[in-house]
């Protein structure tokens, strides 16, 4: 079978753990060679050394996205090891803390801003640098449901979703006739560690987000991997700002 991925060069942020991670194996089984960055090295090198023994070919970089100087030599290193990019998937984020806005504080809000909206922005400028005179490239970042309606989660949470999805169109529209793609996909509640209860079998927290979708349940990370991958595959040549809603019908409602 032909490998939908081979012989491109993809990077992925985020990737030690949850979406990140899944996502890297997907794109690893379809032939990818890899680039992974997580702001953690411990389980970054993990997922990293997980592939390898499995015959992927890819390299791991401890990186803090949302410091534009690592962000520069993240993509300096980038080309100097590959010479070009051409996927990208900006996946890293936080939830941040249960809050409103009457109670979140200046610097939870630009904890979660940091991570979700300026890390993507920071990202998406390099990969544009390098897409742009190669004339094509595909970038996908991770926003959320919350970016597409309101959330009573986090007032931070939701705005930096939004900011993603808004970022997302309007670069996709500047690049369009550069052969260049970029959409988002939009999860609902996904069972990752970014809750750490939400992987535990009959969890209040795993309960509640499977009463949240009319399916019944909540999303697998490789559910939310494999969209993400169809973004950036050829398959979806002629889809450009997009927001994909991974989210069991939550949206529908």
């Amino acid at each position: 079978m032909q490998q939908t991925f081979a012989g491109k060069i993809v990077l992925v942020t985020g990737a030690a753990k949850g979406i990140g991670r899944a996502a890297s194996r997907a794109f690893a089984r379809e032939g990818a060679q890899l680039v992974l960055t997580d702001k953690e090295s411990a389980p970054g090198n993990a997922v990293a050394e997980e592939l390898r023994a499995e015959g992927a070919q890819l390299f791991f970089l401890q990186a803090d996205v949302t410091d534009p100087a690592q962000v520069h030599r993240l993509f300096a290193t980038i080309l100097d090891v590959c010479g070009r990019l051409d996927c990208a998937f900006n996946n890293a984020g936080i939830i941040g803390p249960i809050a409103t806005a009457a109670t979140m504080s200046e610097d939870e809000w630009d904890a979660v801003l940091a991570i979700n909206l300026k890390s993507v922005f920071l990202c998406m400028k390099e990969e544009l640098r390098i897409m742009i005179p190669a004339g094509r490239g595909a970038i996908v970042n991770t926003a959320s449901i919350a970016g597409l309606v309101g959330s009573q989660v986090s007032p931070a949470y939701s705005a930096s979703k939004h900011g993603v999805v808004g970022l997302t169109k309007t670069a996709a529209l500047q690049h369009a006739k550069s052969g260049i793609r970029v959409n988002a996909v939009c999860p609902g509640g996904t069972y990752t560690s970014i809750a750490p209860d939400l992987l535990e079998e009959g969890s209040v927290a795993r309960a509640h987000v499977a009463a949240m979708h009319p399916m019944g349940r909540g999303a697998e990370p490789e559910e939310v991997a494999a969209a993400a991958l169809w973004l950036c595959s050829d398959a979806a040549s002629f889809v450009t700002g997009h927001a994909l809603a991974v989210d069991g019908g939550k949206t529908a409602e």
